[in-house]
């Protein structure tokens, strides 16, 4: 896509992820779309363009939403449990999702948002005793090198950083991956199946997720997580989730936790119901009997499946109400205190686990 107008001047910052093709078009190479872009063209995410030749990330310091989130809320339920994280977005996204609920963030093909650099990021984390930064309401890898760059400070500072994604990379961008990721969650949609991917997302197929993971298991230390968008009659096949299923147990192993979130109607997709409670219920049964040791339900407060049980006596390790924690059974090595199962959760119970976790701090 272009803008209205064509991009006359440099803005944002030089990216590092794109080649430049025989054609004389510049590919950009961070995400599995690998947009081909000529002189003042900018790619399907909006943000990032060619201008004299090169390509550039045009929201490199622009942040349109920052906020305090528990990382329950990413979902992210095996890291760091209790965590105060500042979460933050760009404007765009990769993808096209008609029942996205940040529309209004990841939609908008247009620049805008407070100017900040990372350094000052990492302050405003700081200041408001968070202990990680999430990068998400958006794909975060459509502004990867600002991500980067945000997340290597936050390192030397000791804070933590996750992504919440749609894993729809590249090979280069997991190569950035390991120098400041901690953890990511990605989430498929409809359990990545074809025709619901291309009807309500706009991409051919999973393929290049599935690709990164992978990817991801074998060159980068990253904590994952999986969640799964069940949106009734559209993307609640059994099947597509049994086949999802038996491929992360058999991929990412049988200790990956997934999760199985309730859909509400949002964006262009009001007429659909919520998720019926029974049908997630079928699908935490197809993620047990595929032998997933730690099958969770999303967006369903007070439902037994948000806790934490131990696979070994079965006894609750982290018990949940929502994004809150009401039980909490791990010793200090995270071994459950009945049994002495060791489980792969990792870090202890943040300090700050009951404080006031949802302020906007950047509008």
């Amino acid at each position: 896509m272009s803008l209205p107008q064509k991009l006359t001047e440099p803005a944002g910052k030089e990216a590092e992820l794109f080649r430049n093709l025989p054609s004389g078009k510049v590919q950009c190479t961070a995400c599995a779309r690998l947009c081909q872009l000529g002189e003042g063209q900018v790619g399907l995410c909006g943000i990032r363009g060619v201008v004299g030749g090169r390509l550039y990330l045009l929201a490199y310091g622009r942040v349109i939403a920052g906020h305090i989130d528990p990382i329950e809320k990413k979902p992210v339920v095996h890291y760091r449990p209790g965590s105060k994280i500042f979460s933050i977005a760009t404007s765009g996204c990769n993808w096209l999702c008609r029942y996205c609920q940040n529309y209004d963030i990841s939609q908008r093909r247009k620049v805008e948002g407070v100017e900040a650099t990372p350094k000052e990021i990492v302050s405003r984390a700081l200041e408001h005793g968070c202990e990680g930064i999430a990068y998400t309401y958006n794909q975060p890898t459509i502004f990867m090198e600002y991500a980067r760059d945000v997340g290597v400070l936050a390192r030397k500072k000791g804070l933590f950083n996750i992504f919440v994604s749609n894993g729809y990379d590249t090979p280069e961008t997991v190569g950035l991956m390991d120098s400041f990721l901690d953890c990511i969650t990605v989430d498929f949609k409809g359990s990545g199946e074809t025709e619901f991917v291309r009807k309500y997302i706009g991409i051919p197929d999973a393929g290049p997720i599935f690709q990164t993971l992978l990817e991801m298991k074998q060159r980068t230390r990253v904590h994952i997580e999986i969640t799964d968008l069940i949106v009734p009659n559209a993307g609640d096949s059994l099947v597509a989730a049994e086949k999802l299923c038996r491929w992360v147990y058999d991929n990412l192993g049988p200790d990956t936790p997934v999760h199985f979130l309730r859909f509400h109607p949002d964006y262009k997709m009001m007429d659909f119901p919520h998720t019926p409670l029974t049908t997630l219920e079928k699908h935490h049964a197809i993620g047990k009997k595929a032998g997933l040791n730690y099958v969770y339900l999303g967006n369903v407060p007070g439902h037994p499946a948000e806790n934490t049980y131990c696979p070994g006596c079965g006894e609750v390790l982290i018990g949940r109400y929502g994004y809150e924690i009401t039980a909490y059974n791990l010793d200090a090595k995270n071994q459950c205190l009945k049994c002495g199962h060791k489980t792969p959760i990792v870090g202890p119970l943040s300090k700050s686990f009951d404080d006031e976790r949802f302020v906007s701090v950047i509008n």
